[in-house]
This record gives C-alpha cells, sequence and structure tokens, in this order.
C-alpha cells in the first residue's frame, strides 16, 4: 500500500459533518411571556434576539442577551418590522431606505446590550414577514445586507436557502448563512408555506428532527406535495414562539448527534481535523 494512503483514510474518518441549530428568542414583551428561552438555550449553537419592533422591549433584550452569554450560545439581532400587534409577521410596504433604517436601528439597540454584557454580536437575521418578503425581493434584500455591512461588515447575515437575502449578503461582501426550518412545510418552489395554511407548521417533534437530519445531509425536504426540494442547510431553524420549541430543540439536537453530526454555531463550524 502507498504510504500516503493510509494518511488520507485517517482524513476522510476525522472530518465531521456540524451544522448550526438557531431559535427566534427573546420574544417576550412587557408582562406578556412568550416561549420557554431558558429551557430552548439549552440545545441550541446560536440564538436570534427580538430588538423590540416585532416583539420583545430594553428588560427582555438584556435578559436574554446575558442568558445566551451564560450559555455559550452565539447571539445574533432578529430585526422586524414594527408591528407588536401582528408580531411581525404582517407584510408591508416600505422603500429599501425605510428597511435600511429599522435594520440598522435595531442591530444598534441590540449590539448596545450585547457590548454591556461583555459578549459579542454575531449575525444578523430578519424577522417574520421581513424575511419572506427579502427572500424574494432584490431591492429589499440589498438594502437589508447593506445595513448591516455599514454596522458591521464582520456580522453574518442569515437568510433562506437560495433566497435574494443570501445573495444579497454575498454580493456586499458578507458572510453568509443560508437557513432551513424544522417546524414548517415547504412549498414545490422552494419557499415556505404560508402560516395561513392549514399544514404550515409541523408539530411532531420526531418528525421534525428527521426532516432537520435530511435537509443538513442530504441537501433536500419534501414539499407539502410530496417533490423533492433542495436547500443548503447550513443552520436549522425551530421558532421560540412555537408551543413545542423546547421539545423540538431537544429532539433535532439529539437527532443530529446520534446521526453523527455536530451542533456548532455558524462561525465555530469547521472539520475536526482543522482544529488540530
Amino acid at each position: 500500500m502507498p504510504a500516503d494512503e493510509p494518511k488520507t483514510e485517517v482524513r476522510n474518518l476525522r472530518t465531521k459533518l456540524s451544522v448550526d441549530l438557531n431559535c427566534d428568542v427573546g420574544e417576550s414583551f412587557g408582562a406578556y411571556q412568550i416561549g420557554n428561552d431558558a429551557e430552548v438555550l439549552k440545545y441550541v449553537s446560536s440564538a436570534s434576539i427580538a430588538c423590540g419592533f416585532h416583539a420583545g422591549d430594553p428588560a427582555t433584550m438584556r435578559r436574554t442577551v446575558k442568558l445566551a452569554a451564560e450559555r455559550g450560545v452565539a447571539i445574533g439581532a432578529h430585526p422586524g418590522l414594527p408591528d407588536l400587534v401582528g408580531f411581525g409577521r404582517r407584510a408591508m410596504e416600505l422603500t429599501p431606505q425605510q428597511a435600511y433604517d429599522l435594520v440598522v436601528y435595531q442591530i444598534g439597540a441590540l449590539q448596545a446590550f450585547v457590548v454591556a454584557q461583555g459578549a459579542t454580536l454575531r449575525h444578523v437575521k430578519p424577522h417574520g414577514a421581513l424575511y419572506t418578503m427579502a427572500a424574494t425581493d432584490a431591492a429589499l434584500a440589498k438594502a437589508i445586507a447593506e445595513a448591516v455591512g455599514r454596522v458591521n461588515p464582520g456580522l453574518l447575515l442569515v437568510g433562506q436557502s437560495g433566497s435574494e437575502l443570501v445573495t444579497a449578503g454575498r454580493a456586499a461582501g458578507l458572510a453568509t448563512a443560508n437557513e432551513v426550518f424544522a417546524d414548517r412545510t415547504y412549498q414545490s418552489d422552494g419557499t415556505i408555506m404560508p402560516r395561513r395554511h392549514h399544514a404550515a407548521l409541523i408539530t411532531d417533534p420526531v418528525m421534525a428532527a428527521e426532516r432537520a437530519v435530511g435537509m443538513a445531509r442530504h441537501g433536500k425536504v419534501l414539499s407539502e406535495k410530496g417533490n423533492e426540494v433542495f436547500v443548503q442547510a447550513d443552520t436549522i431553524c425551530i421558532h421560540g414562539d412555537g408551543p413545542y420549541a423546547v421539545e423540538f430543540a431537544q429532539a433535532i439536537r439529539e437527532r443530529l448527534i446520534r446521526e453523527g453530526m455536530e451542533v456548532r454555531a455558524i462561525g465555530d463550524r469547521k472539520s475536526i481535523e482543522d482544529t488540530d
């Protein structure tokens, strides 16, 4: 056997697939409690924290940043539309300049709490309708990417797999992450099923974990109509306001690890070989 062959075999054995598991958190407001952030943050590797427009408030932001930092979870800003009543999930008409302004404003608000905590802001992921709109609106996506880059070009921009937002982020010179959803169904064109659809939400943790593995390892998921949708799963999302968020987070993490994958924040994802 040639001398270099054993070395090649060892390298292949020691390269391990890793994926980020993220959750939207910090979405309580005043006296209204949404989600169970303390439990969810035990299982995820990244947290996208509401910045006060669609949800969250100063005290909630401070507490959530502190909790994520203590758990060693990567912290990201989760800017949304100014729509507390609709939880940021209702589409609004806004210009690219307005989108730029509201994203800069919200990143700045969260970043102040992150700095005060002695932590680091790692990524930005738009919320709800703003995220969905930016997935297909190139001008809006460009404005969001520009906002992120102007605040801190070292921030990573998270967008739906294959979306205009990811494309705009790359064009702006940002690091990007393609996101998939374990607790939502997909349409045949690769977009997320609208929440108004009766089959939009997945409520079975076992099914969610199975889909997460399929997307992370094989890059595909079945649409609601049963056809294969191809995706790139740099990060897997679960929604913190969902009634089964904790169960989903635990089930998905345990299943990924059981399948030989490593759950790590996006910026930390390296092969075992690279970390030696």
